[in-house]
């Protein structure tokens, strides 16, 4: 008994490697056989997810994907180069996308000429065979620089040139001007694709001032000098910019130089001297009594002990507060009186 159970166990072991390929599902998944997609309406099990989460997700990943292998081997399939290939549907899954499927291709500059001519592009040949050399040599890419050199290494030097010059420098000048000039080509096109206005001559992008900023800023520097732009010479075909408001950009527009006139600079200075020296002091009388009378009326409020003041103390009584105190005996006093005359001494 304990054979067959042996074998028994084995054989249950051996077929747990292998998952068959049928699959039970309380509701049919909705497969999208173009887009590889399938969708499990079911609703997961809690218990199960909560005590063994791995192992129970793993079994739910295997058993839709062997629905979407079965659906894929019921397509028609062919033999390609000993392969087999099923072609896939349409999808029928309508997937978000972030940005709008892009275009075609803009021609560049050559390719629209080109196409306008009816010029063909040729496939060069990879290698040609150079005489000089007696040799294969690349006709370009990989090792052409090094072919050339040492085909041409010595350069004549024409007769309406200097000796002295480097010949070998020149040639490596010209082509750094054409593959200069090639790349400005190529970013002139990848800026006509993009539908911005290029300058006549370079690239210098969008933020770039305009032609109309510029004037505005040319006019706004003349008019920030002392004699608001009256002495500032105009460049050869210049324009004044439009639409300036005077206030906003052209401060001091409305002021008048004070030092600026059609007179010399000479008349000007000894008219100012003139008007300093000759100069007369004005007058005013009764301006002059008006102050004065303003002055005395204030002394006369500061010190009351005036004249006036003076005599009516005379006739006025001994009070605490007004009139002048009477002078005491001087210190006579008669013997028979006591205390009648002068200040009672305390």
């Amino acid at each position: 008994m304990d054979i067959v159970k042996e074998v028994l166990e084995k054989q249950q072991r051996a077929l747990d490697k292998y998952k068959p390929i049928t699959v039970d599902k309380h509701l049919e998944v909705r497969l999208d056989i173009g887009s590889l997609l399938c969708t499990d309406p079911n609703d997961l099990e809690d218990l199960e997810l909560r005590n063994n989460k791995e192992q129970y997700l793993l079994r739910l990943t295997r058993e839709n994907t062997q629905l979407l292998i079965n659906a894929i081997w019921e397509l028609p399939t062919e033999r390609i180069d000993e392969c087999i290939v099923a072609k896939l549907p349409q999808p029928t899954t309508v997937l978000p996308r972030l940005r709008k499927i892009p275009g075609p291709k803009p021609l560049t500059k050559w390719e629209k000429f080109a196409k306008e001519k009816g010029i063909k592009k040729k496939k060069k040949d990879k290698k040609k065979y150079d005489e000089v050399l007696d040799k294969w040599v690349p006709t370009y890419g990989y090792k052409r620089a090094d072919a050339e050199r040492e085909k041409e290494w010595v350069l004549e030097v024409p007769k309406n040139v200097d000796p002295n010059e480097d010949m070998f420098q020149k040639k490596i000048d010209l082509r750094n001007e054409k593959v200069a000039k090639n790349e400005i080509q190529r970013m002139k096109n990848i800026v006509r694709a993009k539908k911005v206005e290029v300058p006549r001559s370079g690239y210098f992008g969008p933020e770039v001032a305009s032609s109309g900023q510029l004037l505005t800023a040319v006019t706004v520097a003349k008019s920030s000098t002392a004699s608001v732009g009256k002495f500032q010479d105009k460049l050869p075909k210049e324009r004044e910019a439009r639409g300036i408001g005077v206030k906003e950009l052209i401060p001091g527009a409305k002021r008048k130089a004070s030092h600026i006139s059609a007179q010399p600079e000479k008349e000007v200075n000894l008219g100012l001297i003139k008007s300093v020296l000759n100069k007369t002091p004005k007058f005013d009388i009764e301006k002059a009594i008006s102050l004065q009378k303003n002055e005395d009326k204030l002394e006369r409020d500061a010190n009351p002990t005036t004249k006036k003041g003076k005599q009516g103390g005379k006739k006025a009584k001994h009070s605490g507060k007004g009139g002048k105190k009477p002078k005491g005996g001087r210190g006579q006093r008669a013997p028979g009186k006591k205390g009648t005359v002068g200040r009672k001494r305390r």
